[in-house]
C-alpha cells in the first residue's frame, strides 16, 4: 500500500525525522489559510496522488488533453515538455497559494507514472519554502535477491534513480544492513561522507539516517524513499519529499497505518479483488489471466509475453477459492474494457477444476462473455470440470497445455507478431 507524501512525512515525524511544515488542504481557501499560517516568505503548493513526477508533469481539465500531453510529452524516456503548469509550484503570497490550490484542485496531474488518463487532485499539501543547499537521493528497500535491507544514496538528488543507474551507476551507493545489528553508526558515517556532508555535521547526518531506517523497520515498510534529500543553508538535513509503501501482511499490527488507505488512488478492480481476497493487480495488457497460484500466473504471464501478447491483469485465485470467489475474479477480469481474450490456466491440486468451472459458469450466467474464453485445465477432478464447461453455453477455446493456451490467447486478442 502507498501513502500520500503528507501522510509519508507524518508518520516520519513521529521518529524524529526532519521534514517541513506543511498542511494538507481540500479547498483553496483553506490553501490560503495555511500559508498565512505558516507565515513564510514562500510556501510550495504540491498536489497529493499517488504518482511521481508530479512537477515535471501537466495539470490539465479533461481526459483527453491528459492523453494528448501523455502521448506527445511523457512518455519518453527524455525530459517532458509541454507549456501547462505542474502539480508543484511556489507561492510568495496566501493570494497566490490560494489561487494556485484552485486552479489544480479537482483538474487532472498527468506525468510520466499516471499514464494517459491522469490522475485527479483532490488534495494539496502547503508546505514552508526551504533554503536548499544542496540535494540527495536516499532510500532504504528490500534486496529480495540477498534477503537483506539496502541503503542506497547518490548526490544526484531530484533526479529518478532509474535515469542515474543507467546514466552514471558510479554516483550510487550501496550499503547492505545486517539484520542482527541493523544499520551501523559507521555505515551512516560513511553515506553522510559519501555524499559530502561537512565532518563537524557528520553526526547529525547519522541520527537523521538511523531515523530513517528505525521507521522503516518500525513500521513495516517496504519503500522508503526521500528525493530529494536536501541539505539546508545552515547545514541541516530534511526530507523534503518522501514516499513510503508497506507490506500489506503487517498490517494486524499497524490499523493506525491501514487506515491511511486512500480508496480514490486505488484502482476499483484492485479493491474490488481485495475484499474477496483475491491477488489481482491490474496491467495496461489485454489478455486476461486467471490463474491457481503466484509462481503458476508468473510463468503464465512471461508464455504470454513470449507469445507476442501483454497480460491485462495479474490474478491469482489461490489454491482453496470457492465457486464464489473464482465468480467474482472472472467478474472483475471482464470489468476491465481493454481485456480482448481471457485465458484461464488452472492446475487443480487442492483447487478443483470442477469447482472453478462451476464458478465460470455462474459469473457468465450475471455478466456474460463477449470476449473469447481460451481455458486449460489439469490436476483434481478435471473431466468434472471440462464437462461442466462443456454443458453450458460459454463458447470456450480448449487449450492443451500453456503454450497452446498463451497461442491461442495472443490469437484471439489479435496479437500477429
Amino acid at each position: 500500500m502507498n501513502v500520500h507524501e503528507y501522510q509519508a512525512k507524518e508518520l516520519l515525524r513521529r521518529y524524529d525525522v526532519a521534514v517541513p511544515r506543511g498542511i494538507m488542504v481540500t479547498t483553496a481557501a483553506e490553501a490560503r489559510k495555511a500559508a498565512e499560517e505558516l507565515a513564510t516568505p514562500i510556501v510550495v503548493v504540491k498536489s497529493q496522488i499517488h504518482a511521481g513526477g508530479r512537477g515535471a508533469g501537466a495539470i490539465v481539465a479533461d481526459g483527453a488533453e491528459a492523453a494528448r500531453i501523455f502521448k506527445e510529452n511523457l512518455k519518453d524516456e527524455g525530459l517532458p515538455e509541454h507549456d501547462k503548469p505542474g502539480g508543484v509550484r511556489l507561492a510568495k503570497s496566501p493570494a497566490e497559494a490560494e489561487e494556485i490550490a484552485e486552479s489544480i484542485l479537482d483538474n487532472l496531474l498527468v506525468t510520466k507514472q499516471t499514464g494517459a488518463e491522469g490522475k485527479t487532485v483532490r488534495r494539496v499539501l502547503v508546505e514552508e519554502g526551504c533554503d536548499i543547499a544542496d540535494e540527495f537521493y536516499l532510500s532504504i528497500l528490500l534486496d529480495r535477491s540477498i534477503g537483506r535491507l539496502v541503503v542506497m544514496a547518490s548526490t544526484e538528488g531530484g533526479m529518478e534513480i532509474e535515469q542515474v543507474a543507467e546514466e552514471s551507476p558510479e554516483k550510487i551507493l550501496r550499503k547492505t544492513i545486517d539484520p542482527t545489528v541493523g544499520l551501523l553508526d559507521c555505515q551512516a558515517r560513511e553515506i553522510a561522507f559519501s555524499l559530502g556532508i561537512a565532518a563537524e555535521k557528520a553526526g547529525d547526518a547519522v541520527k537523521f539516517l538511523k531515523a530513517l531506517y528505525n521507521a522503516y523497520v518500525e513500521l513495516d515498510a517496504s519503500l522508503l524513499e526521500v528525493n530529494p534529500l536536501v541539505l539546508t543553508g545552515s547545514g541541516d538535513l530534511i526530507a523534503l519529499d518522501a514516499k513510503v509503501s508497506f507490506d500489506d501482511n503487517a498490517f494486524y499490527r499497524h490499523a493506525d497505518v491501514k487506515a491511511l488507505r486512500d480508496d480514490d488512488e486505488e484502482d476499483p478492480k484492485e479493491l474490488r479483488a481485495a475484499k474477496f481476497d483475491l491477488s489481482y493487480i491490474a496491467l495496461d495488457g489485454t489478455i486476461g489471466c486467471m490463474v491457481n497460484g503466484a509462481g503458476l500466473a508468473m510463468a503464465t504471464m512471461d508464455i504470454i509475453h513470449h507469445h507476442g501478447g501483454k497480460p491485462a491483469n495479474f490474478c491469482d485465485v489461490g489454491g482453496g477459492a470457492n465457486a464464489e470467489k473464482v465468480a467474482e475474479a472472472f467478474k472483475i477480469i471482464l470489468a476491465d474494457e481493454n481485456v480482448k481474450a481471457v485465458f484461464i490456466n488452472i492446475f487443480g491440486g487442492i483447487m478443483k477444476c470442477d469447482v472453478l468451472a462451476q464458478g465460470v459458469v455462474e459469473a457468465a450466467d450475471q455478466v456474460g462473455i463477449k470476449v473469447p474464453l481460451i481455458v486449460r485445465l489439469e490436476g483434481t477432478n478435471v473431466d468434472r470440470g471440462r464437462e461442466i464447461l462443456a454443458n453450458s453455453d460459454i463458447d470456450i477455446i480448449g487449450a492443451s497445455d500453456m503454450t497452446d493456451g498463451a497461442k491461442k490467447a495472443c490469437e484471439a486478442a489479435g496479437v500477429t507478431g
